[in-house]
C-alpha cells in the first residue's frame, strides 16, 4: 500500500479524492492522509514517515506549498512532492522544481492526468527504494560506505535499517568452482581471473533472476541468499540453471568447468558483521543452516546439486532427486541423509 499526503485548504478537495480514487481506497493500494496547509502536513510526516508522494498546494495558509516543498526536500529526501495548484504560470511551476518538486499538475484537477502523474511518482519512488535496498545488500559497495554518505543517501530510519540485526528464514546456497585451483596453478594471473569473472558473472545472473542475493565471493566459491516467499524454490531454480549453463560452456586453457553446490534452508540470523575498528561491516548471514549448507556443497561432487533430508522433504513434489544415501558431515553430529537434485 502507497501512503500518499495531501496538502490543501480547499475543503471539498478531500472528498473528490475519496470519491475519484475509492477503487484504490477499497483495494488498499491507496492511502490517503489530508492536511490543510504545509504546517499541518509537516506534522502529518511525522506521524505517518512512511509517506510516499506529497500531492501539495501552493496558496494555503500559515506555511505555503513552496515553503513546505522546501521543508521536505531536506528532512524527507525519499518522499517526492506533486504541486498541485492553479498557479500554473511559469515562474511558479520553475520556482517548484528548482525546490524539488517531482511534478506539477494544474487546477481545475484533470483526475487522469493526476492519477498518471501518481503513478509514474510511485513507480520513480519504488525504484530509488529498490536501488538503496540493492546497495545495503551489496557486500562489495558497503564495504567503501562511511556513515557520512549514508546521512546523504536517506533517512534515519533507512540508516538504522543498515544496522538491524534479526533471526529470518532463508535458503543458502555454496556454488563451487570445481577444481579451478589447479587451473590457477598454470595460467597467467590475467587468464585465471578472466576466466573465474566469466563464470562469476554466470552465476550471479541466474542467483539475481530468481531474486537471490550475492552474500560474498570466497576464493573460487560463490554464496548466496535467498529470502521471503519460496526461497528454497528459488534457490533450487537458480542452482539448476547455474549447473546447467556451466556444463554447457566449452572448454578453455584444457579446464572443463564445473560447480558442485551444497543448498540448505532454515532460520539464520541476519545482521553486520566485522570490525568497527577497520569500518568495515559486512550485512551477512550466520548459523548452522550456512555451516550446514557449506559442507553440503563440500560433500557434492562434480556436477551435482545435494540438499539434505528436510530440504528434501520440501521440495520432492517439485523437483526429481536421488537419493545419495547417509554420510557424516565435518563437524556434525551422527550421520546425514542426502539428496542430488537432479532437475
Amino acid at each position: 500500500m502507497t501512503k500518499i499526503l495531501v496538502a490543501d485548504d480547499e475543503a471539498d478537495l478531500e472528498t473528490l479524492i475519496r470519491q475519484k480514487f475509492r477503487r484504490q481506497i477499497r483495494e488498499k493500494l491507496y492511502d490517503f492522509v489530508f492536511a490543510s496547509n504545509g504546517k499541518e502536513a509537516l506534522d502529518k510526516m511525522l506521524e505517518h514517515p512512511d509517506t510516499s508522494v506529497v500531492l501539495s498546494d501552493i496558496n494555503m495558509p500559515e506555511m505555503d506549498g513552496l515553503t513546505l516543498l522546501s521543508r521536505l526536500t531536506e528532512t524527507n529526501p525519499l518522499t517526492k512532492t506533486v504541486m498541485v495548484s492553479a498557479y500554473g504560470d511559469m515562474d511558479n511551476i520553475r520556482s517548484a522544481m528548482n525546490r524539488g518538486a517531482f511534478d506539477f499538475v494544474t487546477k481545475p484537477v484533470n483526475f487522469e492526468d493526476l492519477e498518471l502523474t501518481m503513478e509514474k511518482t510511485i513507480k520513480y519512488v519504488n525504484q530509488v527504494k529498490e536501488t538503496l535496498q540493492a546497495i545495503k545488500e551489496n557486500n562489495i559497495l558497503r564495504m567503501y560506505v562511511d556513515s557520512n554518505v549514508l546521512n546523504f543517501m536517506g533517512t534515519r530510519e533507512y540508516e538504522t535499517s543498515l544496522t538491524a540485526n534479526e533471526t529470518v528464514e532463508a535458503t543458502i546456497a555454496f556454488i563451487d568452482i570445481c577444481s579451478f585451483t589447479s587451473i590457477s596453478e598454470k595460467e597467467p594471473a590475467d587468464t585465471v581471473v578472466k576466466m573465474l569473472n566469466k563464470y562469476f558473472d554466470l552465476i550471479v545472473k541466474e542467483i539475481i533472476a530468481q531474486q537471490g542475493i550475492i552474500d560474498k565471493f570466497i576464493g573460487d566459491c560463490v554464496m548466496a541468499v535467498f529470502k521471503d516467499a519460496y526461497h528454497l524454490d528459488r534457490a533450487v531454480d537458480a542452482c539448476i540453471a547455474i549447473r546447467d549453463k556451466i556444463n554447457s560452456l566449452p572448454s578453455e586453457h584444457n579446464f572443463a568447468p564445473r560447480v558442485s553446490i551444497g543448498i540448505n534452508s532454515g532460520e539464520v540470523i541476519s545482521g553486520n558483521i566485522g570490525s568497527s575498528t577497520l569500518r568495515r561491516l559486512d550485512y551477512t548471514v550466520i548459523g548452522d543452516t550456512v555451516n550446514t549448507a557449506q559442507r553440503l556443497q563440500t560433500a557434492a561432487g562434480s556436477g551435482q546439486i545435494v540438499i539434505n533430508e528436510n530440504c528434501f522433504q520440501k521440495i520432492q513434489q517439485s523437483f526429481e532427486c536421488k537419493k545419495i544415501g547417509a554420510t557424516t558431515l565435518k563437524n556434525k553430529d551422527g550421520e546425514m541423509m542426502l539428496y542430488e537434485v537432479l532437475g
